[in-house]
This record gives structure tokens, C-alpha cells and sequence, in this order.
């Protein structure tokens, strides 16, 4: 008779990442009401308003013709076509639907952008703070995380000439986030501009994050394929149409790169969700009223809950212009981020230093 021992059968990378505190909290939270618990959900990073009505029957109609198996590994024709034709409305660029890869998710989509760049020890520089799953991602597959030390006073923002600071021969790609998580702010052209012409002049491609776009209070947003086609965009449904669990996103690919993308797609995830899909294409080409409301909704929030913040003693010192998020400073209360949080298997881990990157 043989004993199998877990820490013999387990990765050490898979036991050493972290969880994803966010979402431990929340299923703590759903432990709770399923005890009969009111819960006020302040955690995850996900709309509370339902999938509006047009995209459901969208999804339940191609059900109902039994549109139930596999698609093009890229995604339904259709919905790359509405895809391609959303970012030439909202930012005049010129792409070619066969640049789409449709994902289950934005997240499976960075997964695979980071599994067709990155080698052994290869760096992404990315800012901090920055959403947490980002470094994981990175570490998982063997590269090494650079985090660029950003400004509250600025929102938190990767400034190009810190980034230019950071680069080194290892460099392999650079992270951006905007509208962004968890500091809110919105990436002015210019240093967008920035960004795109340091990845232009080494070589070095943007995986930029546009799960949050569409959700800004003021301003324009711009997407970096405004100013660069050295870009991998993440993009997809679950923020600005509240489908968070239908899980349907996309990559938007340089030219060159799309068949590799597409060879580790296929091995990995074959296709996304055929009827989700469908769904897809109402969200885009439907109506887009509830996507107003919902935004101006967030808008009221967002003022109401910075003037609470403050009148609370956290400090916030730049107004956060998009995304649903606030990123307040409550070091006079705790070192500690996960200190007041009541939940017992979390804990903290912080690096603090006076470098620009790490």
C-alpha cells in the first residue's frame, strides 16, 4: 500500500502563487448569505446591474437553434467584424477582423499573450500598484514581474520616462492598464504617445488592459492602437455590458503574431462559448441606452463615495476619472492593506522601497 504525499505530486509553482484575495472575499461573503446574511458587496471588481435584456435573448435565441458547438477557433466571423468596427467608431483606427481572437474572458486572453511572448527570466514592467493577478500571470510562466513605482498625485499613472528607466535587455514586453484597476485613472494621449514610441523604438511590445473602457466620467479615453500596431489590446463584455459571468473577451493581435495566438488558443481553449458569442454581437451592435444609465449611475457613486472617503480621514489625492474604482490612502489607520479586513486566511505581503522599479 502506497501514501501519496501532496507535496510530491503538486507543482512548487502552483503551490507557491498566491490566491486572488478578491476573490476569497467574496466567497467568504457568499458563504455568509447563504446563512441568511445581508451583504454589502464592495470586493469584486464587477457591475451590480443585470445583463441587459436584449443580449440574454440574443444568447437564448441562438440556443434555441441549437447553436451549441464549436466555432472558428478565432471567434464567430460576425463578432469579429462588430468587434474590428466598435474600435474604428471609437478611435478611427483601421484593424482587420482576422487581427481578433475571441477568448473565454479577458483573463484567458492575457494568459495566452504572455504564453506566446515570454521566455525563462524574460521582464514585463508594469506599474504598482496594479491589478493583482498581473505579476501572477507573469511568474507563473517563468518571467520576472518590474514594477514602476507610480504617483498618487498623479493618479497612479506609468509615466514613460520612468518606464524608459526600468528597460533592460530582458525586457520583453510593457503592461498598461486604462481605464485602470484599482487607481481609476484614465491614460492621457500623451503618454500613451510616450509609451508607444519607447515601444517602438526597442522593439518592444504593449499588452494594453481595455477591460474598462467605455467607463469614464470626463474627458476622452483613447486606446493605445491609436498610436502604435506594437500592441496586444485586451478587451471584452463582462465591465461595460455587465456580463462578468457570461466570460467573453478578446485579443486584438499585431498582424504577425495572430497565428501563434491562434495555434495556443486552439491547443488550449479551442474556441469560446458558440452561443456566448452571439450574445456578443447583440452587446455591440444593440442598443446601448442601459450602458448610459449605467455609467452615469457609476458617476453619481463615485462622487458620493469620494466625499464620504473623505470625510472619513482617507485621503485621495486624484480624483479617479474611470473604471469603478477608488484607491484611498488609509496609512494613518494600518500598514497593513489586508489588516482590516475580517477575514482570517489572508495575509499580507508588501514591498516597499524608494526605487522607481523593482
Amino acid at each position: 500500500m502506497f501514501s501519496i504525499n501532496s507535496d510530491c505530486i503538486l507543482s512548487k509553482k502552483s503551490e507557491d502563487i498566491p490566491p486572488f484575495y478578491v476573490m476569497e472575499v467574496l466567497e467568504s461573503a457568499k458563504a455568509l448569505e447563504a446563512k441568511g446574511r445581508h451583504i454589502i458587496h464592495l470586493e469584486v471588481g464587477e457591475p451590480d446591474f443585470p445583463t441587459a435584456p436584449h443580449i440574454c435573448e440574443a444568447a437564448c435565441a441562438a440556443i434555441g437553434r441549437g447553436f451549441t458547438k464549436y466555432t472558428h477557433s478565432q471567434g464567430l466571423p460576425a463578432l469579429r467584424e462588430a468587434i474590428v468596427e466598435s474600435y474604428h467608431q471609437k478611435f478611427g483606427v483601421d484593424l482587420d477582423p482576422n487581427q481578433v481572437i475571441v477568448t473565454s474572458g479577458t483573463s484567458p486572453g492575457l494568459l495566452i499573450v504572455f504564453m506566446a511572448l515570454l521566455e525563462k527570466r524574460d521582464e514585463v514592467i508594469m506599474s504598482n500598484p496594479h491589478y493583482a493577478c498581473y505579476p501572477n500571470f507573469v511568474k507563473y510562466l517563468g518571467g520576472t514581474p518590474v514594477f514602476v513605482y507610480t504617483s498618487e498625485t498623479n493618479g497612479f499613472v506609468l509615466e514613460p520616462e520612468t518606464v524608459r528607466q526600468c528597460l533592460s535587455p530582458n525586457t520583453k514586453a510593457i503592461l498598461i492598464n486604462s481605464p485602470s484597476n484599482p487607481g481609476g485613472h484614465v491614460m492621457s494621449p500623451e503618454s500613451l504617445q510616450g509609451l508607444a514610441a519607447i515601444a517602438d523604438e526597442k522593439g518592444i511590445p504593449i499588452v494594453s488592459d481595455e477591460i474598462y473602457q467605455g467607463l469614464i466620467y470626463s474627458g476622452e479615453e483613447h486606446s493605445i492602437l491609436e498610436y502604435t500596431k506594437n500592441a496586444f489590446v485586451l478587451n471584452g463584455f463582462s465591465k461595460l455590458y455587465a456580463m462578468t459571468g457570461w466570460r467573453l473577451g478578446y485579443i486584438i493581435c499585431p498582424p504577425d503574431c495572430i497565428r501563434a495566438i491562434q495555434k495556443i488558443h486552439q491547443n488550449f481553449f479551442i474556441c469560446a462559448n458558440s452561443f456566448v458569442q452571439e450574445a456578443g454581437i447583440a452587446a455591440l451592435k444593440g442598443p446601448q441606452e442601459h450602458v448610459t444609465e449605467m455609467v452615469q449611475t457609476y458617476n453619481i457613486r463615485r462622487q458620493y463615495m469620494l466625499k464620504r472617503l473623505l470625510g472619513m480621514g482617507l485621503e485621495v489625492r486624484k480624483e479617479p476619472m474611470g473604471a469603478f474604482y477608488v484607491l484611498a490612502d488609509a496609512r494613518k489607520f494600518s500598514n497593513d492593506s489586508l489588516e482590516p479586513v475580517s477575514y482570517t486566511h489572508l495575509r499580507a505581503h508588501e514591498t516597499r522601497g524608494n526605487l522607481v522599479c523593482r
